[in-house]
């Protein structure tokens, strides 16, 4: 497979949510969220098991939703003010739009077929992702900026790194805001059943990279190793600064639009009207990233930097107290 076209005339085909029985919607859900390889043994990173696992893995637990016939439910008005003020959606919409253009030039450079296989495939779900959230912006007439033009990067890898990286770490809170809003009731149910597919695919996506990162690291040359790993510190000296300060852009009208770049790290706030305390966080977010990876096989790598980290800073965050948690819980 050399393009997303191929990509996309290999896809089954896709499932309107709105015409199909629920059985039917159901099962693709499941498939998307459960899969072991019948490969038995260890999966280890290099081997030729491993690799065609997580090419499988990839390609069997696609979900064929098809986000031009998804149904947006109607918001009143003070919902809709509410997810229409967030400051993300400019930045969502975008760093969809340069996933896909990233992950397709990498893909590009891959010789492996399993992997190339995978990665583009990857590229197509995340223009699939640009895609929804544009029609999202649509359905609730959310003001944007315009969206600027997408070119291939020069360094590929970097970009690619860059980009994989990122999700690792706006996965990771993104899954316990996501909860959190649910449970505040910040989003209406319909609303979260609607992205609840975009959601696991993020899972499905970063599971890929942690294990094409393990993949790409066993199957190098020892000399390249070192620059390799060299260049990873940098891109997290490169996230760790980008995710200090505000994007900002205007639009034709010239109002000015203020993105939060650390959002999925600072929006507890802005999703939820209880007073969660930071260890609460923290708990809520590696609670639902245990349960987003919990069906597929235990033998592939999952991302390990984020939930690492928020388990280290946990040690050292007070619960509170069990007064505090009866008088929110009433």
């Amino acid at each position: 497979m050399n393009s997303l076209s191929d990509i996309y005339s290999s896809l089954p085909e896709a499932i309107d949510p709105t015409g199909a029985d629920a059985r039917t919607v159901a099962e693709a859900d499941f498939n998307a969220r459960h899969w072991s390889s019948p490969v038995p043994g260890p999966l280890k990173p290099g081997s030729t098991e491993h690799k065609r696992a997580v090419a499988a893995m990839f390609r069997d637990t696609f979900n064929p939703y098809k986000p031009s016939v998804i149904d947006w439910p109607k918001l009143d008005p003070v919902t809709l003010k509410r997810v229409t003020s967030l400051p993300i959606w400019d930045i969502a919409v975008q760093t969809e739009g340069k996933a896909r253009l990233r992950m397709a030039a990498y893909a590009r450079l891959i010789d492996d077929p399993d992997m190339k296989d995978a990665l583009s495939r990857n590229a197509w779900e995340e223009n699939r992702h640009k895609e929804v959230l544009s029609r999202l912006v649509e359905a609730y007439d959310i003001k944007m900026a315009p969206e600027p033009p997408y070119i291939e990067p020069r360094d590929v890898e970097w970009a690619y790194l860059v980009t994989g990286f990122s999700e690792c770490v706006d996965s990771f809170f993104a899954f316990g805001l996501f909860a959190l809003a649910r449970q505040s009731g910040f989003f209406p149910a319909e609303l979260i059943e609607t992205f609840e597919p975009v959601m696991q695919e993020e899972c499905r996506h970063i599971l890929l990279f942690a294990n094409w990162l393990a993949w790409y690291r066993a199957t190098m040359p020892v000399w390249k190793r070192p620059w390799f790993e060299i260049r990873v510190l940098a891109v997290w000296v490169f996230l760790a600064y980008e995710r200090m300060g505000l994007a900002r852009t205007m639009d034709a009208d010239g109002n000015v639009h203020e993105q939060d770049n650390n959002f999925t790290v600072s929006g507890a706030k802005d999703v939820a009207d209880m007073d969660l305390s930071l260890g609460e966080l923290i708990d809520l977010c590696l609670e639902e990233n245990d349960r987003r990876f919990a069906g597929y096989d235990s033998r592939l790598l999952r991302p390990k930097l984020a939930p690492n980290l928020a388990r280290l800073i946990r040690r050292f965050v007070k619960t509170p107290s069990t007064a505090r948690q009866v008088e929110r819980a009433a």
